[in-house]
């Protein structure tokens, strides 16, 4: 999938997904770029644009959105998940200062997994995140 969806309905449907008009709304806030955002991150964007949607819609259409294969789910912590638009196999940087959750450098991940793979197999997932804090 490529970083910007250009017709979110066309997008939602090919992943068997019925195109509500506040499904379309959080597909355009959620794929317009590849991101990391929590559920109150996408909720609040929402607001700001002025969609109307409850907190449990926006928990329900991620967790379909994961379930279609649409996002990944990145459970940071206990308290912090963070739901991502790149799809294929990374790993993440988590900033314990800040709050925040960036990609690192696709080549590590190759390097490290998939070009090293047990003979018949291929990558169901992976899940690294490299915890971090800013140096004072």
């Amino acid at each position: 999938m490529s970083p910007v969806v250009q017709d979110a309905r066309e997008h939602l449907s090919r992943a068997g997904i019925y195109p509500t008009s506040q499904r379309r709304a959080l597909a355009g806030i959620l794929f317009d770029r590849h991101q990391h955002l929590t559920a109150d991150q996408v909720f609040e964007k929402a607001r700001s644009k002025g969609i109307r949607v409850s907190r449990a819609t926006v928990y329900n259409t991620l967790n379909l959105f994961v379930e279609k294969g649409l996002l990944r789910e990145i459970f940071v912590n206990a308290t912090h998940t963070f739901y991502d638009s790149n799809i294929h196999p990374h790993f993440h940087f988590y900033n314990v200062d800040e709050g925040c959750l960036t990609d690192m450098d696709g080549r590590i991940a190759d390097d490290l997994i998939l070009h090293k793979l047990p003979h018949g197999t291929v990558v169901e997932g992976v899940d690294v995140v490299v915890r971090v804090r800013n140096h004072s």
